[in-house]
């Protein structure tokens, strides 16, 4: 169904454009309109309710991204007119559609003016409006309009999601893609919502959402450094959907093993062991254009020099995400208050990861991290769900300046803590 869907988002940016030449009524715009109500109609003849979403250059189409759009750059102009996500009931009547385009394409032509202030709005058979965080259900209501979601004060939502999404994949097996793309892209306007780069980091509440907040703190971080050595907008992008995803397996670990605070048994770290290889298949099998984030679930845990886990039969070096996923892994697993430890100071962590490198951590990039944490130490907001995040014009700059926002936990004890179970060169053997 793909082909049917791209011909007939292809028709859908034929008829805008043609209807913003010609004016109501005229042959060519009829005609546009036509052809592409007649491609609605033969879409939803295969599918009742074609739901698409529009995440910059990249196409959703219901979980599948439809690849051979490749840079369809209509979908960035709809997402900025506030079409972030576009869905179809089964009755769509032409005059109908034909209203819609009307309003898609006064959108379109506003939206330098404001279009980040206008709200979603509804017909009765087209629903459109910008991507949110879905209720506990997994589906929209026929008589709700499309939920906004928004980063510009609190992570209380993209925590939300990530909880939600760790359910559905427990329920169904299935990665919600879209909803972990929204959330990596929500934090990326987090983490610029001025001119310097912030790092916000969810701080941990309850243990029992530690892999919620872990996910969120790795994925920020995994941006970050990947924006610091200098990768463009999409690897950086791919690199935090890839932190984001990286510890995915963990929602088929018992509760009781994963929430555990103290040493585990031999059978409980069988178990915990395998949680790459299966955070790995439920990507993969969810969309295998996802092999990067796949990658990285399973190789996570590897060490430069081979060791962790999983192990292998033959060694072979490890994706550079990989790589560097691991080294954002550690640092906030090291940083967090776990019932069998307390959480580290962040210079402990930092010359932990020094010392690691070559053996266990990438030497370049860990040097590249270490860098990274000092020079934006003052960057780092540490915030909680419902703690809205501060604006972040008041950035210390090397120079000095105006207080930082926000700031990191208060030190932990400096006498030696019992080993995180991270895959650290600090954790608890890997058997």
């Amino acid at each position: 169904m793909s082909a049917e869907a791209a011909r007939f988002l292809n028709s859908f940016a034929q008829a805008l454009s043609t209807m913003a030449l010609y004016a109501d009524g005229h042959p060519a715009r009829v005609r546009v309109i036509d052809t592409s109500y007649e491609r609605l109609r033969q879409l939803q003849e295969k599918d009742a309710t074609p739901q698409f979403s529009f995440l910059g250059l990249d196409v959703i189409y219901g979980q599948v991204a439809l690849r051979e759009l490749g840079e369809w750059d209509w979908g960035l102009r709809l997402a900025n007119a506030g079409i972030q996500r576009l869905e179809f009931e089964a009755k769509v009547g032409r005059d109908e559609f034909e209203a819609f385009l009307d309003d898609a394409l006064a959108r379109l032509s506003m939206q330098a003016i404001d279009s980040a202030t206008r709200s979603p709005e509804r017909r009765s058979t087209i629903k459109f409006g910008a991507i949110g965080v879905k209720g506990s259900e997994g589906v929209l209501k026929p008589d709700e309009m499309l939920p906004t979601a928004t980063i510009q004060y609190s992570l209380g939502e993209e925590a939300d999601t990530i909880r939600w999404l760790h359910e559905e994949v427990q329920i169904s097996g299935e990665l919600p893609l879209i909803e972990a793309e929204s959330v990596v892209r929500s934090l990326s306007v987090a983490m610029h919502g001025d001119r310097d780069i912030v790092i916000p980091l969810l701080q941990l509440k309850q243990f029992d959402q530690y892999t919620t907040t872990h996910s969120l703190n790795v994925s920020v971080l995994a941006m970050a450094l990947a924006e610091f050595i200098g990768l463009g907008p999409k690897d950086v992008r791919g690199f935090g959907v890839s932190g984001l995803l990286h510890d995915l397996g963990k929602v088929r670990i018992p509760k009781e093993v994963l929430t555990k605070p103290g040493k585990l048994t031999d059978e409980e770290w069988g178990i915990m062991r395998r949680h790459p290889a299966d955070g790995a298949k439920i990507i993969y099998e969810s969309d295998r254009q996802l092999d990067l984030a796949s990658a990285v679930a399973y190789e996570h845990h590897i060490m430069i020099n081979g060791g962790g886990y999983p192990s292998r039969h033959f060694h072979r070096e490890c994706h550079k995400a990989s790589r560097l996923v691991h080294i954002c892994d550690v640092y906030d697993a090291l940083r967090t208050h776990r019932p069998y430890r307390e959480a580290w100071e962040s210079e402990r962590v930092l010359s932990n990861i020094q010392s690691g490198a070559g053996p266990d951590f990438d030497a370049e990039l860990a040097t590249a991290f270490i860098q990274m944490m000092r020079q934006w130490e003052r960057r780092v907001a540490v915030v909680d769900d419902q703690t809205p995040l501060p604006h972040m014009a008041p950035v210390v700059t090397p120079d000095g300046g105006t207080p930082a926002v926000g700031g990191l936990p208060a030190p932990a004890p400096t006498e030696p803590a019992a080993p995180a179970r991270a895959g650290a060169p600090t954790a608890e053997p890997a058997k």
